[in-house]
């Protein structure tokens, strides 16, 4: 208990000293330093209002005590006890907010994402779940109130597509959306299967925080720019035109495209945004890479190339084999109610954090 209150005063002085530090017009002129201090700020505030509630009931609770030693009116009595017994009530409950409020949060929660699902093992019918995916998760982001945009996209041979690139805009979406890397493992009968026999096709996603330039140094002098002609659907002009716009970091080989947009310079701007987020992922990959070597994540590893999940049609569920949980409502998943298993894997995160 004492350990807990030392830590939670530490957090107090941090909270009022952060304060005094994002008015200062020095700490302002310095962009980085400011933004760095901002979001600290916000993440202390909500630990510091937890803490002073809980302070507050402590600090009652041993008066309420006080005045029952001394205390002979049965009335007077009879009402501490009441009070003695709420506020016994309420501090378990705030106690566990504060350790949960405690956890060591990853510094990306709250970024913006750049989301990419690609097609693997599977040919038309891995081309298909990518649109049915990419279907899901604009349900989703909609029922969020978040924006998204797609980048980049290549159509399939038939249906659907080989690859869909997105930009997603939301409170804390890298935090909820993290989960969702790795390879997500269709089964079911394809529509051009005239056998009715049941196929086994899979996709890959990857999560990446969007990197701003306060997080990310990009040298431009690294960066090719070729623009060429767009490909696929979008009219007359998009095909006419060079809008298109291809990024390449020289010293690490990493591409980014564009074709989605009818400006070029609006093009730029997001394969920019794109490269920028792919290169960063690539420095947190490492970071984590090191931290792995300490402690092994369960849920949110990072690796692209772990199955994940699979939707099993003919079953009408959903199983997501890093905590082991099934859900039997394939179609209201599919239909962007996904928030449960956002939660169970939150869930089993934190519980992983508590333990280490």
């Amino acid at each position: 208990m004492t350990d807990l209150l030392q830590k939670l005063e530490a957090i107090h002085i941090r909270f009022i000293e952060v304060g005094k530090l994002i008015v200062d017009p020095a700490i302002i002129a310095d962009m980085k330093r400011y933004v760095k201090l901002n979001k600290e700020y916000k993440d202390l505030e909500e630990i510091d209002k937890v803490y002073l509630d809980y302070k507050n009931v402590l600090g009652n609770l041993k008066s309420t005590k006080e005045l029952l030693e001394v205390e002979k009116d049965p009335e007077m009595r009879e009402m501490a006890k009441m009070e003695l017994d709420e506020l016994e009530t309420r501090r378990p409950g705030l106690e566990e907010e504060i350790k949960y409020l405690l956890i060591p949060k990853d510094p990306e929660d709250d970024k913006n994402v750049i989301m990419e699902l690609r097609a693997g093992t599977g040919g038309d019918e891995a081309c298909i779940f990518v649109e049915d995916c990419f279907r899901m998760y604009t349900m989703y982001f909609k029922e969020k109130g978040w924006a998204y945009e797609v980048i980049n996209s290549n159509e399939g041979g038939t249906k659907g597509y080989k690859e869909i690139v997105m930009s997603v805009e939301g409170p804390g979406a890298y935090g909820v959306l993290k989960f969702e890397s790795g390879v997500h493992r269709v089964q079911r009968v394809p529509e051009t299967e005239s056998q009715g026999r049941v196929h086994t096709s899979a996709i890959t996603v990857a999560v990446l925080p969007e990197a701003e330039e306060v997080d990310f140094d990009l040298n431009m002098a690294d960066v090719r720019r070729d623009t060429y002609r767009a490909s696929g659907a979008g009219g007359q002009h998009v095909n006419k035109t060079e809008s298109a716009i291809r990024l390449t970091h020289i010293p690490t080989g990493v591409v980014a495209e564009c074709q989605d947009g009818r400006s070029q310079h609006k093009n730029y701007d997001k394969a920019l945004s794109m490269l920028r987020s792919r290169l960063y992922q690539i420095e947190l990959e490492k970071a984590q890479a090191e931290r792995a070597q300490h402690r092994k994540s369960l849920v949110s590893t990072g690796d692209r190339s772990a199955k994940i999940r699979t939707y099993n049609y003919p079953q009408g569920r959903i199983t997501d084999h890093r905590i082991n949980k099934t859900i039997y409502n394939l179609n209201a998943f599919m239909n962007g109610d996904i928030q449960e298993m956002i939660d169970a894997l939150k869930m089993a995160e934190n519980a992983e954090k508590l333990i280490k």
